[in-house]
């Protein structure tokens, strides 16, 4: 799958993402130190150990580069989770939605959080590596692709024990 490029400076407002979730019962934060191992546990189960070494990455970044979606309802249980600056200075991602909540605007919605937080911190362009629903982030945030660049930078990773 080939990288994509997105423009920081030109992207949908988050305002009315965050608002239809709250709506929803869905609220998105930026972790502190203490959430550390329970975000990343969550990722772990739910995703992986790669997704979950690439969260834990985050919280070493200042400003903290990882978002959790929670839902309310369920006493803030995480549904959904985002990073930026993980793998790669300026790459976004891992992200995911457990799947009972997908199709509710939790991706978008993490999804500008990360990229409109990069933007604050001084970023102009973002890189998703390896993007999986490539037509997805065209529509959603106008990225484009990158030519020849898969595999990119996760063509030599270690892929098990």
């Amino acid at each position: 799958m080939p990288d994509l490029l997105v423009k920081l400076y030109d992207l949908p407002p988050l305002g009315p993402v965050v608002e239809e979730l709250k709506v929803k019962g869905i609220e998105l934060k930026r972790p502190i130190g203490p959430e550390k191992l329970f975000v990343v546990e969550w990722v772990k189960e739910n995703f992986g150990l790669h997704w979950a070494s690439e969260t834990d990455m985050c919280f070493s970044n200042k400003p903290v580069s990882v978002f959790v979606a929670l839902d309310l309802s369920r006493d803030g249980k995480i549904v959904g989770f985002a990073c930026y600056d993980a793998t790669a200075r300026g790459f976004f991602g891992p992200t995911g939605v457990v799947q009972n909540y997908r199709g509710l605007g939790i991706g978008r919605g993490l999804l500008l959080a990360c990229l409109h937080d990069m933007y604050s911190v001084g970023y102009a362009y973002a890189i998703i590596g390896d993007a999986g629903p490539v037509e997805y982030y065209k529509k959603a945030v106008g990225a484009i692709e990158i030519p020849d660049s898969s595999p990119g930078i996760y063509r030599n990773m270690i892929r098990g024990f």
